[in-house]
């Protein structure tokens, strides 16, 4: 689905099927250098489940016009301009990582757009590594088998296949748009105080050997959103829709 969003053409998938802006809206958004197609199972899943699905490509990410945003709260300004053009009123919000960050924003900044949210891989503040945000900068395909080495757990190890899809979505990325991400959720700083601010029913989903984001941070994030609640997913890393796609798609069900 094609929209146009602060006249730049958009690209969101709907899941295979028309996009209904009056059946209960879901918007997916993805983490740092990714696109729609991390969601590409739970975005279907849902539709057939009777949601109208929203998996945009953030600006400068996949098939949308950039340049990419660079803080976390623009892209959340941006995701309820992206909204507003696809026609729809309100909406439950998925994030993950990056996307997490975007989507807990989004609901402190215009908590009449949002009604639930699920956070995957988040927490209230994601700092990244000196070195990573340097690779980013300089050396995409390197920046990229960092980021996939880590990505997923390793007991029992990840298929090869995982780790393999995973640096290549990121290294297709355009340059620049890695790194100015990876530097939009280190700059990222007042998350605590977004989280406190959230009034609508929260899920935040942790894996139990996520390494990039560790579950430790997960929990301490569901302590500072009123009413949240957490679902623990066992062996499974930080890129959970890839890792556990089935039971990711029965949590944003349930969620959403």
């Amino acid at each position: 689905m094609w929209l146009e969003v602060d006249n730049r053409r958009v690209f969101a998938a709907t899941g295979r099927r028309v996009f209904n802006p009056h059946q209960p809206v879901t918007v997916l958004v993805h983490g740092a250098g990714g696109d729609h197609s991390v969601w590409d199972i739970q975005a279907e899943g849902l539709a057939v489940a009777g949601r109208a699905v929203l998996a945009f490509d953030l600006p400068g990410h996949g098939q949308s016009e950039g340049p990419a945003l660079a803080t976390i709260d623009a892209m959340a300004d941006w995701l309820i301009l992206a909204l507003a053009a696809a026609g729809a009123k309100d909406a439950c919000f998925a994030g993950h990582s990056m996307g997490a960050l975007v989507v807990m924003a989004a609901a402190a900044r215009h908590p009449w757009r949002v009604t639930t949210i699920a956070l995957l891989g988040a927490a209230a503040a994601m700092p990244v590594h000196e070195g990573l945000l340097k690779a980013a900068a300089d050396d995409l395909a390197t920046a990229s088998a960092m980021i996939s080495a880590w990505a997923f757990a390793t007991e029992p190890p990840p298929a090869a296949a995982l780790i393999e899809n995973n640096c290549a979505l990121l290294a297709r990325s355009a340059p620049g748009v890695l790194h100015a991400d990876l530097a939009a959720c280190n700059t990222f700083t007042d998350g605590a105080r977004k989280a406190t601010a959230i009034g609508c029913p929260t899920t935040v989903v942790i894996g139990n050997q996520d390494r990039m984001c560790p579950s430790k941070a997960s929990l301490a994030l569901t302590q500072v959103i009123p009413g949240a609640k957490s679902v623990m997913l066992e062996k499974c890393g930080h890129m959970m829709m890839a890792e556990y796609p089935d039971q990711i798609l029965d949590v944003l069900i349930r969620a959403c």
